[in-house]
C-alpha cells in the first residue's frame, strides 16, 4: 500500500512539476519580431492554437486551462508582437489587458490618396490598390459637407494615426475624415444645408469662391490643396491664396504646376517631372489651359493651408515666383513678375533670357 501512494505523490508531483513548467517557463524566445494575430470571434480554442503555431506557448491546453481559471477579463482580439521568451501566464495576461501592437501611420501635409495609400501598405494594413479604390468611391463619408466631390481627396486630414490591422481601410479613411471634420469645426468652415448651393458647386466648379461668411467647403478644399503644394512656408500660404483669389476674380487662368502634375497622376502619365509639353494637355487639371479652378482637390491640405484658403490675404498680387531659398516673390504686374524671375534666375547663377 505504501508503495502505490508512494507512487502516487510521485505521479502528482510529476503532473505539477510538468504543468508548472509548461506555465511558468518560458518558450524559446521567439525570432525576432514575432507578430499574432488573433481576430475578433477567434475561441479560446483558436488563440492557444495560434499562440503555439508561432512559438510563444508550449501547450494549447495549458492555455486553456489557465483562461478557465481566469476567465476575467476576457481575451482581446488584435495583433499582438512578442520579441522575447514570456510566461504562459504573461502572454494570457498581456491578452487579457489587449495590449496590442499598433502601427504609426503619418501622413504629411500635401499627400495625395495616392500618397496615403502607399502609406498604408508600406505599415501592412492593407493593399496600396484597396484603399486607392475606397478613396475613389467612398464619398458617402462627405456627401454632407462636399456632395459635389468625386473622391476622398483633399478630406483625408494629414496627421499620425495609430492603426491596428483589425480595422478595415474604411475605417481608416473615416478616421481621416473624422480629423478633418474637427479642423473644419475648429476653423470655420462649415458644411452648407443648401441643395441649391450643393447644386451650384456641381453645375459651377469653376466659380470664385463664395462670400467667406459661407464657405463653399469643396472650394475652399480646392484651394488649399494648391495653396499646400505651392509653398511649404506656413507665413505665405495666405500671399498665395491672394494671388490665386485675385486671378480667380479676373478670371485668369491659375497657372498652377501642381494641378497639372495631378492630372497627369489620375491619367497614370506623370513621370515624375513636369515639362513644357504637359502644359498643353486636354485635362480639367490643367489649369494653364482651363481658366479656374480644376474639378476636385489635387492633395490633402493641413490646417494652415485650409485657413489661407478660407482667409486669404488682401492683395492685389497676380504672380509669384521661387526665390531660390525656399521662399517666394510676389507681384501686382507682369513686369514686377519678370523682374522677381530675374532675380530668382541671378540666385541660381543662370542668365536672365529675354
Amino acid at each position: 500500500m505504501r508503495t502505490i501512494i508512494a507512487l502516487f505523490v510521485v505521479v502528482v508531483l510529476a503532473a505539477l512539476g510538468f504543468a508548472a513548467w509548461q506555465m511558468y517557463v518560458p518558450s524559446a524566445p521567439p525570432p525576432g519580431q514575432t507578430f499574432v494575430l488573433l481576430r475578433s470571434g477567434y475561441s479560446t480554442r483558436r488563440i492557444a492554437a495560434e499562440l503555439k503555431k508561432a512559438g510563444i506557448i508550449r501547450s494549447e491546453l495549458a492555455f486553456r486551462l489557465w483562461h478557465a481559471a481566469h476567465a476575467k477579463p476576457t481575451l482581446k482580439a488584435g495583433e499582438y508582437l512578442f520579441e522575447r521568451a514570456a510566461t504562459l501566464p504573461e502572454v494570457h495576461d498581456r491578452i487579457a489587458r489587449g495590449d496590442i501592437y499598433v502601427h504609426v501611420v503619418t501622413i504629411p501635409e500635401g499627400f495625395t490618396m495616392f500618397d496615403i495609400a502607399k502609406a498604408i501598405e508600406d505599415a501592412g494594413l492593407g493593399r496600396a490598390a484597396d484603399f486607392l479604390h475606397l478613396a475613389e468611391t467612398d464619398t458617402q463619408l462627405i456627401s454632407d459637407i462636399a456632395p459635389g466631390a468625386k473622391s476622398l481627396e483633399g478630406y483625408l486630414f494629414p496627421n499620425t494615426y495609430r492603426f491596428t490591422r483589425t480595422q478595415s481601410l474604411e475605417e481608416m479613411a473615416a478616421a481621416m475624415v473624422r480629423q478633418f471634420r474637427q479642423v473644419a469645426q475648429q476653423i470655420g468652415l462649415a458644411a452648407q444645408n443648401s441643395a441649391n448651393r450643393a447644386a451650384a458647386a456641381v453645375d459651377q466648379p469653376n466659380a470664385s469662391l463664395p462670400d467667406a461668411s459661407k464657405p463653399d467647403v469643396n472650394k475652399v478644399v480646392i484651394l488649399a490643396s494648391i495653396i499646400e503644394k505651392e509653398t511649404a512656408a506656413p507665413e505665405e500660404r495666405p500671399l498665395v491664396a491672394s494671388v490665386y483669389s485675385n486671378r480667380l476674380a479676373l478670371n485668369m487662368a491659375l497657372d498652377a504646376d501642381p494641378s497639372v502634375i495631378y492630372g497627369e497622376l489620375l491619367a497614370g502619365t506623370y513621370q515624375g517631372s513636369l515639362h513644357h509639353a504637359d502644359l498643353t494637355i486636354n485635362s480639367p487639371y490643367n489649369t494653364y489651359r482651363f481658366p479656374g479652378m480644376p474639378p476636385g482637390p489635387i492633395g490633402n491640405p493641413g490646417r494652415t493651408a485650409l485657413e489661407a484658403a478660407l482667409h486669404p490675404a488682401s492683395t492685389k498680387f497676380l504672380y509669384f515666383v521661387s526665390d531660390g531659398n525656399g521662399h517666394h516673390r510676389f507681384a501686382a504686374t507682369l513686369a514686377e513678375q519678370d523682374l522677381n524671375i530675374a532675380a530668382y534666375r541671378r540666385a541660381l547663377g543662370l542668365h536672365s533670357k529675354q
